[in-house]
């Protein structure tokens, strides 16, 4: 995503930041202008834009979403007229950790933190976003539930069904993560990565199955009507084909179509998220070759509105291989460890399409 520094003082500061680290300015996002913001907070108990930072003739009072005032596990602001309580990114929860336990407040921030990121990412690409409170039957919900909130003997399963997307709370630790990633023999595990790829599900019931577009996306990715669960006992009992490389961007993506939509629309996510933290640094990378030719990644683009998708492939081979050999000079394992080959690129290009003519704001 986009950088963001600290208006009063000019000091760089992360998105999650809710507080300057340099003038302990308050810091607070504002989803309908997309900025994170040095905040005030007047006589009123409202919090405001300081002047001189751009801002409306009559600056805009806003309220600390409940989740942050209370819990601090969020930095988003909510107009001081809305009826809301809780900002965009929170309005979707359903059941939150149980508090009382220890280490679940912890859990939830890197959650919440997670999952903030995929609210950005979604407001930038202006898709529609319906809460169960607004729409019961196809609304989008929240669930993150620990192992012991379960009935006996059922596991906590992290997924979509019907709009509603569970995140086990183990997920946030990174012990436990690890272990499930090596267990499950998986390159990449992350708690971002999970969010973006059950919205993938949530959006392929939405702009997919009642978008029209079925005919497309079974060319493409083939018939979701094979029996889901009979795929799934197929995959973990024989694995993937042995060409899954050649045509899926991952082992598992190859299981079902839904599984190849949600993975292809996951990467889709971390594609242009990173292309656009990659344009506000501006970093220039240059690949020579073999054949003499030079791979260049200078994005002067913004990913999630150009209407094309091959410059936005074009930036992101050579940025990734860029930024796996820093990775590995670090003694770390590749921070994107995937080989897009060419069908994957086209249902990437397919993913971008859809979602660009989907868009409902700009």
């Amino acid at each position: 995503m986009r950088t963001f520094s600290c208006q009063v003082c000019g000091q760089p500061v992360y998105f999650e930041n809710s507080q300057c680290t340099h003038c302990g300015a308050t810091r607070g996002f504002l989803p309908e202008r997309q900025r994170l913001c040095a905040l005030k907070q007047d006589g009123d108990g409202l919090w405001r834009v300081p002047r001189p930072q751009p801002q409306p003739a009559v600056p805009q009072a806003y309220r600390k979403c409940a989740n942050y005032a209370r819990h601090n596990v969020c930095n988003w602001m909510v107009p001081a007229d809305s009826a809301e309580a809780f900002c965009a990114a929170c309005r979707p929860n359903q059941t939150i950790p149980n508090l009382a336990r220890p280490g679940n407040l912890d859990k939830w921030y890197r959650i919440e933190r997670s999952k903030r990121r995929l609210a950005y990412g979604l407001l930038r690409l202006g898709l529609p976003v319906h809460t169960k409170a607004e729409d019961p039957a196809g609304g989008l919900g929240f669930a993150f539930l620990a192992p012991e909130d379960a009935n006996p003997g059922e596991p906590v399963l992290t997924g979509h069904a019907q709009g509603l997307i569970t995140i086990n709370i183990d997920e946030a630790d990174a012990a436990t993560r690890e272990r499930m990633r090596l267990d499950m023999d998986e390159k990449y595990r992350t708690l971002l990565g999970h969010f973006r790829h059950e919205i993938g599900h949530y959006y392929w019931d939405l702009l997919i199955r009642d978008g029209g577009r079925l005919d497309d996306f079974r060319a493409l990715f083939g018939d979701e009507r094979r029996d889901y669960g009979q795929a799934l006992d197929a995959h973990y009992a024989n694995g993937p084909p042995a060409d899954w490389q050649e045509r899926f961007v991952s082992a598992y993506a190859a299981a079902h179509p839904w599984e190849d939509w949600a993975k292809s629309f996951a990467h889709y996510l971390h594609i242009v998220d990173t292309l656009e933290t990659s344009e506000h640094f501006g970093v220039q990378i240059e690949q020579r070759l073999p054949d003499g030719s030079v791979q260049r990644s200078d994005p002067d683009f913004d990913p999630y509105t150009i209407a094309d998708f091959q410059p936005i492939i074009d930036n992101w081979l050579p940025l990734t291989f860029a930024l796996n050999s820093l990775s590995r000079s670090m003694g770390q394992p590749d921070l994107y460890p995937f080989v897009l080959s060419a069908p994957v690129i086209e249902k990437l290009g397919y993913v971008h399409r859809v979602l660009r003519e989907s868009r409902v704001r700009v």
